[in-house]
């Protein structure tokens, strides 16, 4: 959900936001995970290179650290610090920044809710972020019911293919248009069919949670074997053709990450877990490891 803040915003409004932090709070205080308030500025940005942060300049004493800081955009990485100290299921509702989006899923300043379940599988923590999601809707008098569907199964259904093995070639003669080829990789013509083609297409009044991705989208999540195919253990939550949250299985195999981030140049796709359509992301060499957290699983919300 989106609203803008400043002049024009109405009583409404503000008060419908109130009500849905609130029930977002209670949500996960019944379910006995903890609220946390992570920093917002930091000495460093973030990693993904399709998403800019702000910065700002400090004019005190810096002991000889940078003058540059940097704005979060996201509460990722220091809720991912908590986990690896045992804090457990923990969860976090508030601003993030992000310079270069405007009119589009959301401002250059927003609410993002993010949250952690240690020990859980992926099923669980679907269901999970469509109850959220189904409360919020109830705020306002609309309920939606939830599907389950593979990615696999998704682009099957909607385009007679089989997105896990479709050639190149194959995927381009589903896509409808014209687009300069040049530079795009299967992963490219996969999110083009997904944002153009089965996207605007999704029911309304309906919950879809896409779950195994192919391996080649893993970015932070596991990569399990699903039949004959490798897939990554995360999903993306429709409300209709609106994409609302993600969620995924963590990867906590340090030397496993660590290859994955030293890979300079390997580009995957990422959902933005907001309104907008999916982007590309080029992995980059992380900042320095911490250690390892337990086994967790994480969803994001944007509103």
């Amino acid at each position: 959900m989106a609203i803008a803040s400043g002049r024009g915003v109405s009583h409404e409004a503000l008060r419908l936001r109130a009500g849905l932090n609130r029930l977002v709070r209670d949500f996960f205080d019944q379910r006995g995970v903890l609220e946390v308030e992570t920093p917002v500025m930091s000495r460093a940005g973030n990693t993904e290179p399709n998403i800019a942060s702000f910065t700002v300049e400090f004019g005190g004493r810096v002991e000889g650290a940078p003058r540059t800081r940097w704005l979060r955009t996201s509460a990722e990485y220091p809720m991912k610090r908590l986990l690896a100290e045992g804090i457990g299921d923990c969860y976090e509702l508030g601003r993030v920044f992000r310079d270069g989006e405007a009119g589009g899923g959301h401002n250059p300043e927003f609410t993002m809710l993010e949250w952690y379940r240690v020990g859980w599988t992926l099923d669980p923590l679907m269901d999970e972020t469509a109850a959220l999601v189904q409360s919020a809707l109830a705020l306002v008098g609309r309920e939606a019911t939830l599907r389950k569907a593979s990615f696999r199964e998704v682009y099957g259904e909607a385009l007679g293919l089989d997105p896990m093995t479709a050639s190149i070639a194959e995927l381009q003669a589903a896509f409808p248009g014209e687009v300069d080829p040049a530079g795009l990789t299967r992963d490219d013509w996969l999110d083009l069919l997904m944002t153009h083609r089965i996207q605007p297409a999704f029911p309304t009044g309906q919950l879809l949670a896409m779950h195994d991705y192919p391996a080649s989208q893993c970015a932070l999540a596991k990569v399990v074997r699903r039949g004959d195919v490798d897939v990554a253990e995360r999903f993306e939550l429709y409300l209709g053709p609106l994409e609302l949250a993600n969620g995924y299985h963590e990867l906590v195999d340090a030397a496993e990450q660590r290859a994955a981030s030293s890979a300079t140049t390997a580009c995957v796709p990422r959902a933005d877990w907001s309104s907008r359509r999916s982007t590309k992301r080029c992995s980059r060499r992380l900042p320095r490891a911490c250690p390892s957290p337990p086994a967790s699983r994480s969803a994001s919300i944007a509103c």
